[in-house]
């Protein structure tokens, strides 16, 4: 029985969605009979645990039933004419966004593989056992000691208050709390700016290679897109059009995804663009704390003295993806139109977690951990790299970004057609390669690949290595 997890959340809840699906699209019909438990875990290479909690869910709802000494069968229901009529009444997009935003229906583009031993995707962040328990005494706290009622737009001020404290610590950036806007993470960030600062048809400036996320939200909203390249020193400001655009959208502490850094030059360069041009920048500051070689960087902000940038921060990738929570700092002439935008989007960000989320860093506990992760980050990063040099030798060049989570390596000549079929075949050994070709508008001559260390240990990822050499062993540069 041919079933594809989909990734997203618990094995169980992936499990239940397939089937569902299966047995709603007909493919399944009623009085089917389901694999057994034991098979069906070995095939999708799960546990029986897992397999036995989706089939007694499915048996809750009423989708299956089971029959002592047979098995489990799909029950005689009869919603498949009217899930496929409801479907077609659909064909027809209703509204221009409704239409842009189809090109995006497939959402795994940082996420290619499911299930390999060694899968080198990126965006993840570190998985710090220790975390999970510190939270839970966060979050018991805070249901205790906080109000139920709706926390303002804005979001809670104590925990305004600390953004505002551990930016200045960190970032050199000086904010009040009035300045920041608590957002449910950085997704919620760009779609807030596009609301506020965009018309359909308006320019966005994009750096190339761009982050998909804001390309996604800016194209879907209707943006008119301008790809901007970088190089070494980050955006090329020169390059810049010279009709204003209305938002220029920059990672200048890590860019997304080469690792460059915006030399101080360009910064102040965009910075007098940006006012010259009476246009706003966005700050994403996706991974500003994992610097391995210095002090963190000061902001883009730090330096503006216009008021024409908007920092955006989050805190799903320093301490888990679930936590879906982020803050803007804003310019002042925005405060207002960004929180009603807010408030029209879904009202506040969640109460609870923002008031354990104060106590965690007034506490000290969220600097403790990052400390622990910039350790332990750094650990793995140079496992990849002497992996990488050991093992891959001149058949690939490490693109030097002493920060982030992931490794870029160019691959010494490989066209696209080539890399596809190393990443294709690495697959099939059980180790998750990811193109950089994806990023761009145009993409480059040379392929190269953007790898992700923190979903892996430091024992695993030389194990990941040696058999990414023995891949490139397999698949060698040049011509099938």
């Amino acid at each position: 029985m041919y079933l594809e997890l989909d990734g997203h959340g618990p094995h169980y809840t992936q499990l239940i969605r397939v089937l569902k699906s299966a047995i709603l699209d007909g493919r399944m019909g009623a009085g089917s009979r389901l694999p057994p438990t034991r098979e069906l875990a070995l095939e999708l290479e799960l546990s029986r645990t897992t397999v036995l909690a989706a089939y007694e869910q499915l048996r809750a709802e009423g989708f299956i039933n089971g029959r002592v000494g047979s098995g489990s069968y799909v029950t005689g229901l009869q919603l498949t004419p009217l899930l496929r009529h409801v479907a077609n009444t659909a064909d027809t997009p209703t509204s221009r966004y409704a239409e842009r935003a189809r090109q995006f229906r497939e959402r795994r583009i940082g996420r290619l593989h499911f299930g390999l031993r060694y899968d080198l995707r990126y965006g993840d962040p570190l998985t710090n056992p220790a975390l999970n328990a510190a939270w839970g005494r966060e979050l018991a706290r805070a249901a205790a000691y906080s109000p139920l009622t709706v926390t303002g737009s804005w979001g809670l001020p104590a925990l305004r208050q600390q953004i505002c404290e551990y930016l200045a610590r960190r970032r050199g950036l000086h904010a009040q709390p009035d300045d920041v806007l608590i957002v449910t993470g950085t997704q919620q960030a760009y779609a807030l700016c596009a609301r506020v600062l965009l018309d359909e048809g308006d320019t966005a400036v994009l750096e190339e290679p761009r982050y998909f996320g804001a390309y996604h939200i800016l194209a879907a909203h209707g943006a008119k897109l301008c790809p901007v390249r970088s190089d070494d020193d980050g955006l090329v400001c020169d390059e810049l059009p010279d009709e204003a655009p209305k938002l220029i959208c920059v990672t200048p502490s890590h860019q997304f995804p080469t690792g460059a850094v915006l030399s101080l030059s360009r910064r102040i360069e965009l910075l007098q663009y940006a006012e010259s041009k009476r246009c706003w920048i966005v700050e994403d500051d996706y991974d500003g704390e994992f610097r391995y070689d210095a002090h963190p960087l000061a902001a883009l902000r730090s330096l503006d003295e216009g008021d024409r940038v908007i920092y955006a921060g989050t805190f799903s990738k320093t301490l888990f993806g679930t936590l879906r929570m982020g803050y803007l700092v804003l310019p002042a002439a925005l405060r207002e139109d960004f929180i009603t935008a807010k408030y029209l989007s879904d009202v506040s960000s969640p109460g609870i977690e923002q008031a354990a989320l104060a106590h965690f860093m007034e506490s000290g506990g969220f600097e403790r951990h990052l400390r622990h992760a910039r350790k332990e980050l750094r650990a793995r990063r140079e496992a990849m790299i002497a992996g990488l040099h050991r093992h891959a030798g001149e058949r690939v060049r490490i693109v030097h970004s002493p920060a982030g989570m992931h490794v870029v390596a160019w691959l010494n000549g490989y066209d696209h057609d080539r890399a596809e079929a190393l990443i294709t075949h690495a697959h099939d050994r059980g180790l998750g390669l990811y193109p950089m070709a994806p990023h761009y508008f145009t993409p480059p001559a040379q392929s190269g690949l953007l790898l992700g260390y923190c979903s892996l240990s430091v024992a695993e990822l030389r194990e990941a290595m040696q058999l990414f050499g023995e891949c490139l062993d397999a698949v060698p540069a040049g011509a099938y």
